[in-house]
């Protein structure tokens, strides 16, 4: 077993690393906002999108099939992530 003298020292980087990279979340246009509604409003399950979005301190992007949309609770599913409406700054839907 290799010896390590710095033990931790590279996770405590890549948390500090990861820390400095986050980033706030964005006000969208009330334009933004209404495109975003209806592109929410004319796709449901089974939908193909691709989507910006903010989760975890950072911007993503991601697409795929929805495979649960809550329009009481206002999210969408895309796998395993759960996305809330408020945090996507633009969707769009593919033609399949």
């Amino acid at each position: 077993m290799p010896f390590d003298a710095m033990k931790g020292l590279q996770a405590a980087l890549r948390d500090r690393e990861e820390h400095h990279s986050r980033v706030e979340r964005r006000v969208l246009s009330e334009e933004t906002i209404a495109a975003n509604s209806a592109v929410l409003a004319r796709i449901d399950v089974g939908s193909q999108v691709r989507l910006r979005y903010y989760g975890n301190f950072h911007e993503a992007v991601r697409s795929g099939a929805v495979e649960e949309l809550d329009t009481s609770f206002r999210f969408l599913r895309l796998g395993e992530e759960k996305i809330y409406f408020d945090d996507i700054y633009e969707i769009s839907d593919m033609p399949l």
